[in-house]
């Protein structure tokens, strides 16, 4: 496999080419456990009221990048974040996921400082951003701070399913990645729902991120709207 080991200390995209409303809070959707036909369809439900489309890593692994492809075709006026979990060759992956439509990639915060500078490099080039998702990351002070020192901007509190069944919940990873972090903007992910959300709020999130608790709703656009609204109502 060949891709570019340029590995100079980058900074995301330049403030020429910012993304939809950077400076807001914003609610994000997460496919994960869907065909795609039927992810078009609950996006085409819920789409007043998400800012972001992620497109899930079992998603990707089912779909691969026409998942990307199809979504930037039906939902142009929504950002769209290809949930890779880079953890090689970050310049050459992460560039496959932009050349796909998304406008944001993950990579891994365990991974190597050099396949997150990768990834930050093709970044750079298409004019788009990276989030490191920062799951099982066992130093998180101490990561944050080499990360952000590399031109990171964009970091993820992620709580996996395998870890919300023993009891576990994101609030204080986002507490401590609020503390640590010198600049960039946060997003938090992990059974998230309209019941919880403001928790999240109040401490602060940048990005919310909702499974489940709009995919696996009686109604999801009901769902979508309350999680939308709480997370608007933020000045």
């Amino acid at each position: 496999m060949l891709y570019n080991t340029n590995i100079n200390k980058v900074q995301h995209c330049s403030t020429k080419h910012q993304l939809r409303g950077a400076g807001k809070m914003k609610l994000q959707i997460a496919l994960d456990d869907i065909s795609l036909e039927n992810g078009l369809q609950l996006v085409e439900k819920v789409r007043d009221y998400v800012d972001i489309i992620e497109i899930g890593s079992p998603f990707i692994i089912d779909e691969g990048m026409h998942a990307v492809r199809a979504f930037r075709k039906r939902f142009p006026e929504k950002e769209i974040l290809a949930d890779t979990k880079i953890m090689d060759a970050g310049d050459y992956e992460a560039e496959l996921t932009y050349q796909a439509g998304a406008d944001y990639c993950t990579v891994l915060g365990v991974t190597d400082t050099r396949t997150v500078q990768g990834c930050l490099e093709a970044a750079r080039r298409y004019q788009k951003q990276v989030f490191v998702d920062m799951i099982c990351v066992k130093n998180l002070e101490e990561r944050v701070k080499e990360l952000e020192d590399i031109g990171v901007t964009c970091l993820g509190v992620h709580t996996g399913v395998d870890q919300q069944a023993m009891g576990r919940t994101p609030l204080q990873d986002l507490e401590q990645m609020k503390k640590a972090s010198r600049h960039s903007r946060i997003s938090v992910a992990g059974g998230i729902n309209a019941q919880t959300v403001q928790k999240y709020i109040n401490l602060g999130a940048d990005i919310v991120i909702v499974g489940g608790g709009i995919n696996h709703a009686d109604d999801p656009a009901a769902a979508a709207k309350a999680i939308y609204e709480q997370v608007h109502a933020v000045k």
